[in-house]
C-alpha cells in the first residue's frame, strides 16, 4: 500500500507542528487526524498503513514531518520496524507510538528504538494531545532543533 500526503501548510501560516501518522485502521486514521487537528495544532502531513510505504515516504527527503506517530501493528511488517529504520533515515523527527499494545515491553522496545513516547490508544488520548500541544508551544517542532 503507497503512503498519501497532503500539501504542506502555506508559508506564512501560523506555525503548525507538521506530522505523519502510521497506522493500518481507516477508522482511527480518520478520527485521530479529525482529533488533533482540531484540538492541537497538527496538520498530518500525510498517512501509511503499513512499515514499507511509511519507510518510503519518511526516506523521500521533499517530505517534511516533525512529528511521526506510529502504531505497532500494521497491515504489514510493524511499528518497530519504523523506529528502527526511521532513526537512520532522513531528518531527525520526533518519534512516537500510540498502540492498543502499550505493555511495559513494548514500551522499553520503543524507547530503546527511538521513541520519544509510547502512548496506549484505550487510555491516553489526552496524554497524545498534551504532547503535541507542548511541542508545537516550545517552538522546537524540527526535532534537528530539540
Amino acid at each position: 500500500m503507497q503512503a498519501h500526503w497532503a500539501a504542506s501548510p502555506p508559508p506564512n501560516a501560523t506555525p503548525v507542528l507538521t506530522t505523519f501518522l502510521v497506522e493500518d485502521s481507516p477508522v482511527i486514521q480518520q478520527s485521530l487526524i479529525a482529533t488533533l487537528q482540531e484540538l492541537t495544532p497538527v496538520t498530518v502531513v500525510g498517512v501509511a498503513a503499513d512499515e514499507p510505504a511509511a519507510l518510503q515516504w519518511l526516506s523521500d527527503p521533499t517530505h517534511e514531518a516533525s512529528l511521526v506517530i506510529v502504531d505497532i501493528f500494521l497491515r504489514s511488517g510493524s511499528g518497530l520496524g519504523v523506529l528502527r529504520t526511521a532513526r537512520h533515515t532522513g531528518p531527525k523527527r520526533h518519534m512516537v507510538v500510540l498502540s492498543n499494545y502499550a505493555t511495559p515491553d513494548i514500551r522499553a522496545t520503543c524507547l530503546a528504538l527511538g521513541a520519544e513516547q509510547v502512548f496506549d490508544k484505550s487510555t491516553e488520548i489526552e496524554a497524545l494531545i498534551l504532547y503535541c500541544q507542548t511541542l508545537a508551544a516550545t517552538g522546537l517542532c524540527p526535532a534537528s532543533a530539540a
